[in-house]
């Protein structure tokens, strides 16, 4: 017994030092917010003020020396999201999470981008601020890993550190604009459902054009050949370690609207949630120049940001940028596919993709004139079936770090208009507000126009020379207003108005977010900071009480359970918001989904349901359907000998919805808050494995909000017993210019991606109450309120 009883001191003891060890070493690897450090490359001493959220406050001698600074501050608190961020492009996943990653290296490697990103650097002016700049800050980050304290999850997995270089800043902005588009999720599955089923299916979607009859002919197609592609894609950046970006609101109030008769700017940028989040922001100030920012990981100039003079936000513009060709390759030599011109030859080119703990894969990419065939990139494809994919981003010369460096250095409104133009993908919409007064909602993308018989929706065909050709569009035909007479802005991802008749082409949400805005902003003429900061949190759906007056309408209530009644009548009296202790959003979105699983599932199959309900065209086909009681898609094709209408479709779908309900959340419906069912946990890539989950991430917490309600906390509808919502606002935004110094913001979880950081989720709470935080702009404030680090140049 005794020795048992030693055995298991010893043991107890041997956990508690290697407890203690783990946690002596953690703090080892804190972000050092105070002291003095060495920097090389600097002219004089830079002082950092980190204030109570861990924003730095770089004030320098000169834009080197806040740069190189920059990239030294930026890379202690994310150096980890850095190497994630630089590796996805170039398909360099593989090197440190092994097989696991090898679909998504095969696909990012195939498509161009890092070839794409070589020539961009080649293309620099070494002259220009931007490549001076621009090495500053990877001098800091580099100078860091060489000097600094290696991240935890960099030793988890036993990545040997390379020095950052302009390739991986180009590569980073890459992947980013490939996760802006929404073509390849989209067009391959509605490909498949035109061909399979006909064109009057997909009425319902409401795509440009399904009217036009030499457009929209159907041919002959084989089922769940391009549904795959829409499938792999999906799959590969939802899986991706690194956050998608997907949507977003913003708006600019001129002064003839606001009490204090001064513009007032709102952005919150929609991307997928992660664990860190996306932006690090950075306020940097030298005698010349003075920028608050907002920075992507790895990146040297700020996407989003402010000074005393202009403010700057984004949205996604859902333009179409990405084209899908079905090449049609030559019977006789698989080698050719056929062009207006007689049989061309593909062009391959090997790479090598290293696999940690593996041998290394050897891809042969497939290239035609459109671009690279993603037959032999994505998994689900048959080889011989070559679709090759077009992306403006990859053929047209990238500017795209000297237009964002541009847009943070703007000296008025013309030179901020002027230097979009060098932004020919991703398309956005970029939100801009001065001190004068200026106010201005502007769009990015090189614009093109197809041939009418052309549907950019679609597969197009790769030989007939007509599909191919476009049309391209000057830079001043682009989508913008400036200054207009009734004196707001704003944007929700929705349709621009056409362009000389010509209705552009792309993947734009539903009208319910822009609706909710127009109707806010439009009547009230005194807007002050504190009603943006409640507008900005709104969670009222715009369409969703028309919704349910169509859907409730056709329904037989007479063998209704007394739960069933309860439950209708929590919808009838319901206002449309989706508060924490609502009930009413519960019972809806279970409705909606068991509607689309009874309407969609019969004809599409499981999968290619489960793929539709990943793209924004679900989202447009509810309030159209749910006033279309003669809808193709209401008959259940699997029932013989019937044909079921709306009022049955519904019938069932509210039955199933109620039902579901009362197993996973018991039989009270007064019992079934939105809170219960709408989470959200910001995920770290290794936090996904169980064992690390409570150190990497951070929530869970009940959330606000809700599909397309300007607090747009994305989901895919399901019926698990809990909502789990994937993205939302990346930050909240709102700069006043009658208080410049105390515009308000407000981080997902925190500021730093350091575990053993206390700014690692300090803003959780304050994110999901709907709260805010200052951002500082004077500097008595911040000294008040911050630790200080000094560097001293390196001798």
């Amino acid at each position: 017994m005794k020795i048992i009883k030693k055995i298991i001191l010893v043991l107890v003891s041997l956990i508690v030092l290697i407890a203690l060890a783990l946690f002596i070493f953690l703090q080892t690897t804190k972000p050092k917010y105070e002291g003095e450090e060495n920097l090389a490359a600097i002219s004089k001493p830079t002082t950092v003020y980190f204030d109570e959220y861990g924003v730095p406050h770089i004030y320098a001698d000169t834009q080197k020396d806040a740069m190189t600074t920059l990239g030294y501050v930026h890379a202690q608190d994310r150096l980890w999201q850095m190497e994630l961020m630089r590796r996805i492009a170039p398909g360099r996943l593989s090197e440190i999470f092994g097989t696991p990653a090898l679909k998504t290296d095969k696909f990012f490697s195939g498509i161009g981008i890092d070839e794409n990103s070589k020539q961009a650097v080649a293309n620099l002016d070494k002259n220009s601020q931007t490549y001076i700049l621009a090495n500053a800050y990877l001098d800091g980050i580099n100078q860091y890993i060489e000097h600094g304290t290696t991240p935890v999850e960099l030793r988890l997995l036993g990545i040997k550190q390379e020095k950052f270089t302009l390739k991986d800043v180009y590569n980073i902005f890459g992947f980013m604009s490939f996760s802006f588009a929404m073509a390849q999720k989209t067009d391959p599955l509605l490909t498949d459902i035109r061909d399979r089923f006909g064109i009057e299916y997909l009425r319902d979607f409401g795509i440009h054009g399904e009217l036009g009859t030499k457009q929209l002919k159907s041919y002959k197609g084989e089922y769940k050949e391009y549904a795959a592609i829409s499938k792999s894609v999906t799959v590969l950046l939802e899986t991706s370690p690194v956050p998608a970006f997907i949507g977003s609101n913003s708006w600019v109030i001129s002064g003839a609207k606001t009490k204090n008769g001064k513009v007032i700017l709102a952005n919150d940028p929609h991307i997928m949630y992660s664990q860190p989040g996306t932006w690090y922001e950075a306020h940097i100030v030298c005698p010349d120049y003075e920028i608050y920012g907002y920075y992507v990981a790895g990146t040297p100039f700020p996407l989003l940001g402010h000074n005393h003079n202009y403010a700057y936000g984004l949205t996604m513009f859902e333009n179409d940028d990405v084209d899908f060709f079905q090449e049609e390759d030559n019977p006789n030599n698989d080698k050719q596919y056929k062009t207006v011109d007689g049989y061309k030859n593909y062009t391959y080119q090997q790479k090598t993709i290293k696999v940690k703990d593996s041998a290394d894969f050897k891809l042969n990419v497939k290239t035609s004139q459109h671009g690279p065939v993603v037959s032999g990139l994505l998994d689900g494809l048959k080889q011989e079936k070559s679709v090759a994919i077009s992306w403006i981003y990859t053929q047209q010369k990238s500017q795209i770090l000297d237009a964002v460096y541009q847009l943070s250095h703007a000296k008025n409104l013309e030179s901020f208009h002027k230097n979009i133009e060098l932004i020919k993908a991703p398309g956005l919409n970029i939100m801009y507000g001065d001190a004068k007064g200026n106010i201005a909602w502007i769009t990015s993308g090189k614009l093109y126009k197809v041939d009418k018989s052309v549907n950019t929706n679609f597969i197009l065909n790769g030989a007939n020379g007509i599909d191919e050709k476009k049309e391209w569009l000057p830079f001043a035909k682009n989508p913008a207003a400036i200054n207009p007479p009734w004196n707001y802005v704003y944007t929700a991802n929705n349709q621009p108005e056409a362009i000389d008749g010509y209705l552009y082409p792309g993947y734009y949400l539903p009208k319910d977010r822009a609706t909710r805005i127009d109707d806010l902003l439009s009547p009230k003429n005194d807007w002050t900071k504190e009603d943006v900061s409640k507008m900005i949190t709104d969670n009222t759906s715009a369409t969703a009480g028309t919704i349910v007056a169509n859907m409730t309408k056709p329904l037989d209530v007479s063998k209704f359970s007394e739960n069933e009644k309860q439950a209708l009548n929590v919808l009838k009296t319901w206002k449309a918001t989706h508060n924490l202790e609502d009930i009413a959003p519960t019972i809806y979105n279970k409705w909606i989904y068991f509607y689309f699983k009874n309407t969609f599932e019969d004809e599409l199959g499981e999968e290619n349901f489960k793929l539709l309900l990943s793209t924004h065209i679900i989202k447009q086909v509810i309030e159209n359907q749910s006033q279309n009681a003669t809808s193709v898609w209401w008959d259940n094709i699997n029932t013989k000998n019937k044909k079921e209408m709306q009022a049955d479709i519904l019938k069932q779908s509210f039955k199933e919805a109620v039902a579901s309900l009362e197993t996973q959340l018991g039989s009270d419906v007064k019992q079934w808050q939105w809170a219960k069912v709408h989470k959200v946990e910001f995920q770290h890539p290794i936090g996904k494995v169980k064992l690390f989950s409570k150190f990497f991430n951070v929530g869970t917490f009940g959330i606000a909000g809700t599909n397309e309600v300007i607090d747009n906390q994305m989901f895919i509808y399901t019926d698990d017993a809990e909502i789990n919502v994937k993205g939302g606002p990346s930050t909240r935004r709102i700069i006043d210019f009658s208080d410049i110094e105390n515009s308000w913001s407000v981080l997902p979880t925190g500021q730093s991606g350091n575990p053993m950081s206390k700014h690692y989720d300090d803003q959780a709470n304050l994110f999901v109450k709907g709260k805010f935080r200052k951002m500082k702009l004077n500097k008595k404030e911040i000294i008040k309120t911050s630790t200080k680090l000094i560097f001293k140049p390196k001798q």
